[in-house]
């Protein structure tokens, strides 16, 4: 590792820290300029997580804020444009909340949380205490925003009253103080309404938000503008009723299209700082793919992670970052839905790398997320799962997924449910076993034939064959895997694909080699033999005949979508005696 270089900021939100603390920093402070040439009295930006928002957010707070430390945007984009810098630069109170860490098990809990946030914000601003330009009634007022509970070590806690209007409150405050409209920040708008959806006290946080809102954003004379940030732009009837003055920009819109996400120079750019310009490619395979407006963007999150892996390994293999920052639940609830018919087709025609054409619903209510299956393709558009390729009239968009990190989602949820769904039908898996035991090759490919009849089917057009043996391989681990008495060993190659599939069956001496092929042009017969003779020429079955097995059975496979043939070769061995005399 070059220790000369800067810092990657893996998991920094805080622009002052990148910019003071030697993190390497994508320019991103244009988006100031447009946002301050074309802003509404409310702006909401609706972005998947980890595409930059709480950074933007942070970058925004430094910029506008009285007492703005003008250093940290030198050599920064920002910086050429003088005239705006000399309007707005320091030159505004800024209210900034984060609520996404509004997690509750409970409405208490959350209520307690919110609680917690707008009371550390408030803390921010104790010179409000000793202002001339505050009434001692206005002092009051802010006293019980930051007001302690009544036990000791208890955190700020606000009647409801206090805490729906405290946004409103603390911008009134500061206006009086500095004789200058608020600037109001609000990141993660939503999580508080997704975390309650979840947990089940829903209706009681809507209430809640949308008083805060509505008396912060709607009836707010000490409100210049406010900005606020989420995954999904939810329906106004939800929280924003009545709000007529929000300016909603979507990842669909082409306004501010660059300034979430890391544009392809951006990528190129910081490859070359670091020395892996080689690893462009497979970043770009792994991590690229949105389409926000008319910009292609790759997630930030992903990338600064890989590369931060590179520096310490230049081998280092890409993994799933973005996938592991959250449960998934969105992929497993579309593809429960959607057991049969077209949808089921769909799904397997977006994990082939193909594109489907489908009508978005911009607004939503959490409680409507799940109510069809129409809904949540509108929701994967929104959370990153899914992205647009093109667009037709309206809201009709071409939709696919965006790389190869997201169709791992989607496989490993596909695959996760089978194995559920395999495991309850124990009489299934039995036949199964039993016939692969008993060399019933007939019974073996009828049964498999069936398993890959009812499960999605998972093949991508654009990867090695081997990548596409993956699934077959993995149906077999899946149904495999219920017979706990049984030795299964798989072993991974180190490039693309997997090996062998090896079963020891102690008690039966019996030992079982499977080895998986996909039939590129549907040949299933020789794609057998090619199997067969692969067993052959690299002596899978040595391990069970140096362990004296009596019976070895040598299974080639081949798949082609949903079809599948199975060939055997089966072997005896004389048993061995303690002398090695048979």
């Amino acid at each position: 590792m070059d220790r000369k270089k800067r810092k990657l900021p893996v998991g920094i939100e805080n622009f002052e820290d990148i910019r003071t603390e030697g993190f390497y920093y994508v320019d991103k402070t244009a988006f100031i300029t447009d946002l301050l040439h074309n802003w509404g009295e409310v702006n909401l930006f609706t972005r998947p997580r980890r595409f930059g928002k709480s950074l933007n957010m942070s970058m925004l707070k430094a910029f506008l804020e009285v007492g703005c430390d003008r250093t940290l945007f030198e050599g920064l984009a920002i910086s050429e444009e003088k005239e705006l810098c000399e309007e707005y630069m320091g030159k505004y109170p800024v209210v900034s909340v984060s609520l996404k860490d509004v997690d509750g098990n409970d409405y208490a809990a959350a209520y307690a949380m919110l609680c917690q946030i707008v009371g550390s914000e408030a803390l921010r601003f104790q010179f409000l205490l000793k202002s001339d330009r505050l009434t001692d009634i206005d002092k009051e007022i802010y006293r019980h925003l930051i007001a302690i509970g009544p036990q000791k070590g208890q955190a700020f806690m606000m009647s409801e009253a206090v805490l729906a209007g405290s946004l409103k409150t603390l911008s009134m405050l500061l206006h009086k103080h500095y004789g200058k409209k608020t600037v109001v920040l609000i990141d993660e708008y939503d999580v508080p309404l997704a975390k309650a959806n979840e947990k089940g006290y829903y209706d009681q946080m809507t209430t809640l938000i949308r008083t805060m809102f509505g008396q912060c954003l709607k009836t707010n004379d000490s409100l210049y503008f406010a900005v606020l940030t989420g995954c999904l732009r939810v329906a106004k009837e939800s929280i924003f009723t009545g709000l007529n003055n929000t300016k909603v920009l979507t990842v669909a819109d082409r306004q501010f299209e660059e300034y979430f996400g890391f544009t392809d120079e951006e990528v190129r750019s910081i490859l070359e700082y670091y020395g892996f310009p080689e690893k462009y490619d497979v970043i770009r395979e792994w991590y690229d793919g949105y389409r926000f407006g008319n910009q292609d963007v790759y997630c930030p999150w992903d990338v600064i992670c890989y590369c931060d892996k590179l520096r310490v390994d230049r081998t280092a293999r890409p993994d799933n970052y973005w996938s592991n920052t959250s449960s998934n639940d969105v992929v497993r609830h579309f593809i429960e839905m959607a057991d049969a018919g077209s949808a089921r087709q769909e799904i397997e025609r977006l994990v082939a790398g193909e594109s489907v054409w489908k009508e978005i619903h911009p607004e939503l209510t959490y409680k409507e997320l799940y109510d069809s299956i129409e809904n949540v393709w509108s929701v994967l558009f929104t959370t990153g799962y899914l992205t647009q390729r093109d667009r037709g009239e309206g809201d009709l968009l071409c939709l696919a997924i965006p790389n190869r990190e997201i169709r791992g989602i989607f496989t490993g949820q596909i695959m996760k449910l089978f194995r559920e769904n395999t495991g309850k039908d124990g009489d299934a898996v039995n036949r199964f076993c039993k016939a692969l035991q008993s060399g019933d090759a007939d019974a073996v490919e009828a049964q498999l034939g069936a398993y890959l009849k009812k499960t999605i089917s998972i093949r991508d057009t654009f990867v090695k064959r081997p990548t596409k043996e993956n699934f077959y391989h993995g149906i077999l681990l899946g149904i495999l895997g219920f017979k706990t008495s049984w030795s299964v060993k798989s072993n991974r190659e180190s490039g693309d694909g997997y090996s062998d599939i090896q079963i020891g069956i102690d008690e039966e001496e019996t030992g079982i080699v499977i080895e998986v092929k996909y039939a590129q042009d549907a040949d299933l017969e020789r794609e057998c033999r090619k199997a067969l003779w692969q067993i052959e020429q690299t002596d899978y079955a040595a391990q069970f005949q140096a362990e004296g097995m009596r019976t070895i059975l040598k299974y080639g496979i081949a798949c082609y979508k949903k079809r599948c043939k199975v060939v055997i070769e089966r072997e005896e061995n004389a048993p061995f005696s303690e002398n090695g005399a048979s």
